[in-house]
């Protein structure tokens, strides 16, 4: 019995030096991220959100021909949604915090909750879909920012750490790596130059901070890719450039007002180098210049190949699409471009849209409540989209959403605003028959 005691004594005694972790090995402290997560944690925010969304009571109140079949009434309810996010203190004297779109989209009600526990009411300032970035307001003393770093010097492999609030649990500090950049072509925002990386990005964790090593932000954790909902190592951040450039523009106007340079793009393949008997591997070619636009003015033609933009290189289609697609209206912009085996400089003059947008009553009664507008694809062919949607007009309760394409009215294919009103003309009387392109969908509406 006295040897049993005796071995416990001894376990309990040298249990402490044993758990205990050493501080530095030979003499040489051991790295920790914890010195600059002190400094960078109290500058991302969580952000709590509520809205009052309308829906049906059954989903086959959904269906237009169902109601239609069954002589059935509109029937919806109010219900309460709440959504969980993060943000970044970017302007400590202005209370400004970047977040994403997605996160305070219809949001009745926004709270930033800071780091010390402190709640505050926040406000709109701006909000772009296109790059799914926007910027809220806090009247709050005593806050951190975040400094920005260059987000176009990042490398693979450079290290980096994220902040957010990860299923609502509070904050939450994950590391990786960079694993790739110029990610494009996911489908999840209109403008896209992802960085990729490897540190865990959950729900919850959209609009938070994506640090270096030295604690600046290279860029907004904005969206994961993963089958189940849950982290798979593949996550996508907003550069930080991309993000101030969107940032200047929601401060100063309260939007984007994109401008217009008239071009259709593609990415430079390694076919099409061959083709067009070019030794570069990156860029974007022009496959389409429009009549008296300003890439025509600017002397572009089909076949260019666009390599920088105001002296920064060019990857591919959708990095050129991105950064045009943040240029102002009446800005000259210098594009690199190469033909016929030589390099050459342009100059061109971003030029404000041409207004190709109609309100559908003007087309039809039953339409009334809806907005469409005339937007060009990549292939530069024009299609029509519902830009707006009231929730409680005809077309809305018919089924019709917001981001649809109108493909056909009446059997009748329409690619441009001129069609949508002939179509509409020439079958005056009776219902209104929607050919409708959702996503990897097709299908008909009818309205009464």
């Amino acid at each position: 019995m006295l040897r049993i005691l005796l071995s416990l004594l001894i376990i309990l005694v040298a249990f402490p030096s044993q758990a205990r972790l050493p501080v530095a090995v030979e003499g040489q402290p051991l790295p920790s991220l914890a010195p600059m997560l002190e400094r960078a944690v109290p500058a991302v925010v969580n952000v709590s959100t509520r809205a009052t969304v309308v829906e049906s009571v059954s989903p086959l109140f959904d269906d237009p021909f169902f109601r239609r079949f069954f002589d059935l009434p509109t029937q919806q309810r109010e219900r309460i949604r709440q959504g969980l996010g993060s943000g970044v203190i970017v302007d400590a004297d202005e209370g400004l915090i970047l977040t994403n779109n997605h996160v305070i989209q219809r949001a009745d009600e926004i709270v930033v909750t800071l780091h010390d526990g402190r709640r505050y009411d926040a406000e709109v300032i701006g909000a772009d879909r296109e790059t799914d970035m926007a910027v809220i307001r806090i009247d709050a003393d005593g806050l951190a920012a975040l400094s920005f770093a260059d987000s176009d010097h990042l490398r693979v492999g450079d290290f980096v750490v994220a902040i957010g609030n990860p299923f609502g649990l509070g904050q939450t500090v994950t590391s990786g790596i960079v694993s790739a950049l110029g990610r494009s072509g996911l489908g999840i925002e209109g403008f896209e130059d992802f960085i990729q990386t490897d540190a865990s990005i959950n729900p919850g964790n959209s609009g938070g901070a994506l640090v270096n090593l030295n604690g600046e932000l290279v860029g907004i954790n904005s969206a994961i890719l993963a089958r189940g909902g849950g982290n798979i190592g593949i996550g996508f951040a907003i550069p930080i450039n991309m993000a101030r450039q969107v940032q200047e523009h929601l401060v100063r106007d309260g939007g984007i007002q994109r401008g217009h340079l008239g071009i259709a793009i593609q990415d430079l393949t390694p076919d099409l180098a061959r083709a067009f008997d070019l030794e570069v591997s990156r860029g974007a070619v022009i496959t389409q210049v429009e009549a008296r636009s300003p890439a025509e003015r600017a002397g572009l033609r089909a076949g260019d190949v666009v390599l920088e933009v105001d002296g920064k290189s060019v990857r591919n289609a959708s990095e050129l699409r991105a950064r045009l697609g943040l240029l102002r209206i009446d800005s000259e912009v210098r594009l690199g471009i190469l033909r016929d085996g030589r390099e050459r400089t342009l100059n061109a003059r971003i030029a404000a849209p041409v207004a190709l947008e109609i309100d559908g009553a003007s087309v039809d009664a039953r339409l009334d409540g809806v907005r469409f507008t005339e937007v060009l694809q990549r292939d530069g062919q024009p299609r029509i989209q519902v830009a707006s949607l009231e929730a409680r007009s005809p077309a809305a309760r018919g089924g019709l959403r917001e981001g649809d394409v109108l493909v056909g009215l009446n059997r009748r294919e329409v690619r441009s605003l001129d069609d949508l009103r002939g179509a509409a003309q020439a079958t005056r009387g009776g219902a209104l028959l929607l050919n409708i392109q959702r996503g990897s969908s097709a299908f008909f509406l009818m309205l009464q």
